[in-house]
């Protein structure tokens, strides 16, 4: 009960940080990502029943129609670099929190925040200026040709 409890009260934040006006809401983007909100993080996962992060954007990706390997640091190596300041939504965005190079990825959901399995918390949406995140960030990715962008953000 508490899971589902926390699980619901994650999905009405995410609707309330993307709002109905936004290009985002209540497109196949945000569909997948509101329905994973909540999952346990699971080492080596790649289902709803618990991921870790690169299998989290697998996932995501996998129900856009885009493949994508099951590692961070091979999906950085995928797509066009972007800006911080052209992100747009489902943009991948990776971090360093090894001290390694990229061990982290979520992808973009809009007004400055990201969505990715935390290994404590599981699948949150997350600030990227929140100061842990910002001081790993490495860059990001776009995966997404426009057509693809646009049926993921346009239905």
């Amino acid at each position: 009960m508490n899971k589902k409890l926390t699980a619901t009260a994650l999905s009405m934040a995410l609707a309330l940080t993307i709002g109905t006006g936004s290009v985002f809401a209540d497109s196949s983007l945000e569909k997948v990502v509101d329905s994973t909100i909540g999952v346990n993080y699971k080492s080596g996962g790649t289902t709803t029943n618990g991921f870790d992060c690169s299998g989290y954007t697998r996932y995501v990706f996998l129900k856009l129609g885009i493949t994508l390997p099951h590692q961070s640091a091979s999906q950085y190596h995928m797509g066009q670099e972007v800006s911080r300041a052209e992100l747009r939504a489902g943009d991948l965005v990776f971090f360093n929190t090894s001290g390694k190079g990229v061990s982290h990825v979520g992808v973009y959901v809009g007004n400055g925040k990201f969505s990715h399995s935390s290994s404590s918390k599981g699948v949150i949406i997350t600030s990227l200026g929140q100061s842990y995140w910002a001081e790993r960030y490495v860059g990001a990715k776009r995966i997404m040709s426009t057509a693809k962008y646009e049926a993921a953000t346009y239905n």
